[in-house]
C-alpha cells in the first residue's frame, strides 16, 4: 500500500477493465480471498491515519465494498476499538463473499447501528464503504438512481462527520470512469467536509479518481493492488509523471532549442480593448520554458517595438514570419483579428499550439476545422488547449456535457481534429488519435485566475520547438505547469506573469 503522488506515472482502469480484473483475480484464489485482503488493507490504512481513534464508524453499502467495509470491522474490532458499523445489507439477499464478512463481523462483536454515533471526534474515524465503483458505466450495474433514505442519513452524516472520513475504492456516487457524481449523490457544496479525505483504490487505480468531481472528492489517494498483478489488461488511461528532462549539451546555442513565435494580441483597432497582455504571457511563458527565441506578432493595431519587462522577446510584423521553419502559439488575446491570419497559420506552421480565440474561430468555421484536420494528414504537429467551453463549442456539445465524460470529450477532440487535445481543468485530460489518453495529476484552484492558460500555451510550444513531440509536449508541460502552481508559496497570490517566470521549473 502507498500513496499515489505525481512523481511517477500510474496506469488507469475503468470500471469494465477493473471488474474484468477482478473476476479474474477471484477466480484464481481461493473464494472469499480478495474480500479478506481488501478489508485487510482497509483496516491497516485506518489504523495508520486514525492511530489513536477510539470509535470507527463504518457505513457498509449492500454488496461487495460493503463486503470490503464488513471485513475490515472485523480487524479493527479485534485491536480493541469501538467499532460501530451500519449495514444496509440483508443476510438473506447478499452477495456470498459479502455475506461471508457480514458473519465473521458479526462473531467477532461488532457493534450494529442504523446511524452513525453522535459522538465522534477529530480523533475517531469513518469509513465509507457503501457503493465503491457500484454506481459505474457497466451495464451489469444496477441503474444509477437517487440514493434512498437510508443510504442518504449515511452519506450526509460522512459529509457532516468531525471525523477524517476513508473511502474504499472510490467516495460513493462517484463514477470510476468519468470523476462525476451520479445524480443526487453530489456532496452540497454550501456545506463543505469538516475533515480530511481520504480514499483507499483497491486492486486498480481509476481514472474518476484523478479529474472532474473526482480530486476534490477522494482527498489523498492510496492504492493496494491486493497482491495482483495488471496482467494483460490495457490500461483505460495513464496518469502522467514527470518529465525525464535531460541536461543541456555545453556545446549547443539557441538554434538547438528552437524558435517560438506568438500570434496574437489583438489591439485597440479590434474590440476597442487592448490584449497584447495575452500574447505577452504566452511569449514569457516560452522564453522561460527554455525556447531558443521568441518572436511576437501582435494583430490588429497592437504595435510595440520593446518590451521593457522583457525585452528578449523580438517584435515582428506577422507577414514577415517564417510560419514553415516556427512552432507557433496563435490565438492568445487574437479577438476578431485572428481570423485573417489563421488560413496561413494553419497551413505554414511548423508546429503548432492553437488557444483561446483562434478555437472560437475554428468552432464557427468548418474550412478551418477541414484544414487543422489536414495538417495531421501531412504530419505535421498541432496541440489544441481548449478550456470547456472552448471544447464544447469545438464539439458542438454543452459544457456539461463535456464535464460528464471528459476523458471522452479529449479524445473526441484528437479524432475530429487529428491532433493533440489538452482538455483544461482539474484534471487536465491530455488525448492523442489512437493512443490511450493521460490524465494530469498536478495543479489546483490556484490556477484559476487570469492568464494561466496562455502560459500553458507557451510552454506547450517551448517544449515542441525543443524538438519532443505534440504529444510528449502537451504532457510535459501541462505537468510542469501544475506543479509550478503546487509548489508556489503559501500566502502569496498567484499571476499568471509570475507563474510564465516559472515555466522552466
Amino acid at each position: 500500500m502507498h500513496p499515489i503522488t505525481p512523481q511517477q506515472p500510474h496506469p488507469l482502469f475503468n470500471t469494465a477493465a477493473t471488474r474484468r480484473m477482478e473476476q479474474q483475480t477471484a477466480a484464481a484464489l481461493p473464494p472469499h480471498t480478495l474480500m479478506q485482503r481488501a478489508g485487510l488493507a482497509v483496516a491497516r490504512l485506518a489504523r495508520a491515519l486514525a492511530p489513536h481513534a477510539r470509535t470507527v464508524w463504518i457505513a457498509c453499502g449492500p454488496g461487495n465494498n460493503g463486503g470490503d467495509g464488513l471485513e475490515a470491522a472485523l480487524h479493527l474490532q479485534r485491536d480493541g476499538r469501538r467499532v460501530v458499523v451500519t449495514w444496509l445489507g440483508n443476510p438473506d439477499r447478499a452477495p456470498a463473499d459479502a455475506r461471508r464478512s457480514w458473519e465473521r463481523a458479526r462473531d467477532a462483536g461488532v457493534l450494529w447501528a442504523d446511524s452513525a454515533p453522535e459522538d465522534l471526534t477529530a480523533s475517531d474515524l469513518c469509513i465509507d464503504a457503501l457503493l465503491g465503483i457500484g454506481v459505474g458505466a457497466n451495464p451489469a450495474s444496477p441503474p444509477a438512481r437517487a440514493p434512498d433514505e437510508r443510504l442518504r442519513r449515511c452519506l450526509e452524516a460522512l459529509q457532516r462527520s468531525p471525523a477524517p472520513v476513508l473511502a474504499v475504492d472510490l467516495p460513493s456516487g462517484l463514477d470510476a470512469d468519468t470523476g462525476q457524481f451520479a445524480a443526487g449523490f453530489a456532496p452540497d457544496a454550501a456545506h463543505p467536509p469538516r475533515a480530511a479525505r481520504h480514499t483507499l483504490s483497491v486492486l486498480t487505480l481509476k481514472p474518476g479518481l484523478f479529474t472532474g468531481a473526482g480530486r476534490d472528492a477522494t482527498g489523498r489517494v492510496w492504492f493496494d493492488a491486493l497482491g495482483t498483478e495488471a496482467g494483460h489488461e490495457p490500461p483505460s488511461a495513464w496518469l502522467c509523471g514527470p518529465a525525464l528532462a535531460a541536461p543541456r549539451a555545453h556545446a549547443s546555442h539557441k538554434g538547438s532549442y528552437g524558435d517560438v513565435a506568438v500570434v496574437g494580441g489583438e489591439g485597440l483597432a479590434g474590440r476597442g480593448m487592448g490584449m497584447a497582455g495575452a500574447a505577452l504571457l504566452a511569449a514569457s511563458a516560452a522564453l522561460h520554458g527554455g525556447a531558443g527565441r521568441v518572436l511576437v506578432a501582435l494583430l490588429d493595431g497592437g504595435h510595440l517595438e520593446l518590451d521593457l519587462q522583457q525585452p528578449e522577446l523580438m517584435f515582428r510584423r506577422f507577414d514577415a514570419l517564417a510560419l514553415e521553419q516556427l512552432t507557433v502559439v496563435c490565438g492568445c488575446g487574437g479577438g476578431q483579428a485572428v481570423a485573417h491570419v489563421l488560413p496561413g497559420v494553419i497551413t505554414r506552421s511548423a508546429r503548432l499550439v492553437l488557444d483561446a480565440d483562434a478555437l472560437n474561430t475554428i468552432a464557427s468555421q468548418a474550412a478551418l476545422h477541414a484544414l487543422v484536420v489536414a495538417r495531421g494528414q501531412h504530419g505535421l504537429p498541432t496541440v489544441l488547449t481548449p478550456h470547456p467551453l472552448e471544447a464544447a463549442r469545438l464539439l458542438g456539445l454543452s459544457t456539461a456535457e463535456v464535464q460528464a465524460d471528459r476523458l471522452d470529450a479529449a479524445q473526441q477532440l484528437a479524432s475530429q481534429f487529428n491532433c493533440v487535445a489538452v482538455l483544461k481543468g482539474s484534471g487536465t485530460v491530455v488525448a492523442a488519435p489512437g493512443r490511450v489518453p493521460a490524465i494530469n495529476p498536478t495543479g489546483n484552484a490556484r490556477l484559476a485566475t487570469a492568464g494561466t492558460g496562455d502560459v500553458l500555451a507557451g510552454m506547450v510550444a517551448a517544449h515542441m520547438a525543443a524538438g519532443a513531440s505534440a504529444l510528449r509536449a502537451a504532457c510535459e508541460a501541462v505537468y510542469g505547469h501544475g506543479l509550478a502552481a503546487d509548489a508556489w508559496p503559501a500566502g502569496l497570490a498567484l499571476t499568471a506573469s509570475g507563474l510564465a517566470r516559472r515555466a522552466g521549473g
